[in-house]
């Protein structure tokens, strides 16, 4: 029997990938290309930074402190380090960053309040603000309703407590206060005193201002100038008048 020729089977040589990869690697030249021309193109830079909310800072101040200008990359700028860098002048309680493309950046911030004022050493007005931090301020953004502090140290830490507790306390039950002064005792060590527009002298502490200030409305509202006193109990006494005139009468006359 003539012998079966079995056939040999051919194996499939895969087909070079040189041309693949070359096509690869230029494509990926072309787009670094894409990306390096992007990069120094005009496109990829801020063209406009607009702040707004700030009062206490200048525009120029802002864009120092947070290193953003016309001609930055656009892309380098981020709503995080923006938040941290404002943050740390003290004044800004919060802040959103709005990033339109190509090239705009728009900066929101919001201040801590203002709760107070006080004169500085060389009689120049400072604005208290709610985290107990003084900043200058200029007329046109005084707002007469707020108490002043006078004779407060700067490093005194019932300062800071006080503007805490001012903010706090909604702006009608304070518009009368005209001026607050440390009075410390042994017993109350954050005592302090209350002037009125009113004409009212008040007694208080710092830690109880919060709780005692609708009674000092009321009276206000109800009684005649004279000392409240809100400490541990709560009191209302008139001033003393002297009557100049009846003493005058009094007196006998000399021809």
């Amino acid at each position: 029997m003539p012998k079966t020729q079995i056939p040999v089977l051919k194996e499939d040589r895969p087909k070079p990938k040189t041309g693949r990869r070359i096509i690869f690697i230029l494509m990926l030249l072309f787009i670094a290309l894409l990306v390096v021309l992007f990069f120094r193109s005009p496109v990829s830079k801020v063209t406009e930074i607009h702040f707004t909310g700030n009062t206490f800072n200048s525009e120029g101040q802002l864009k120092e402190k947070t290193g953003i200008y016309a001609g930055v990359q656009y892309f380098s700028v981020s709503e995080g380090k923006v938040k941290e860098q404002l943050a740390s002048l003290g004044t800004i309680q919060s802040v959103e960053v709005d990033k339109q493309f190509p090239g705009v950046i728009n900066v929101n911030v919001v201040e801590y309040p203002t709760v107070a004022y006080e004169l500085d050493k060389d009689g120049g007005l400072q604005a208290i603000l709610s985290t107990g931090k003084s900043v200058p301020v200029s007329a046109s953004g005084i707002a007469v309703e707020k108490p002043i502090l006078t004779q407060w140290e700067q490093k005194d830490p019932n300062k800071a407590k006080l503007s805490k507790v001012l903010a706090d306390i909604p702006n009608r039950m304070t518009s009368d206060i005209s001026e607050i002064i440390p009075s410390p005792t042994p017993s109350f060590p954050d005592r302090i005193k209350l002037y009125t527009r009113s004409k009212f002298e008040v007694i208080t502490a710092v830690s109880l201002l919060q709780d005692k200030v609708e009674y000092l409305n009321q009276v206000i509202e109800m009684e005649e100038p004279g000392i409240i006193t809100m400490l541990e109990a709560d009191s209302y006494e008139p001033f003393k008048s002297e009557n100049i005139e009846e003493e005058t009468e009094g007196t006998p006359t000399q021809e």
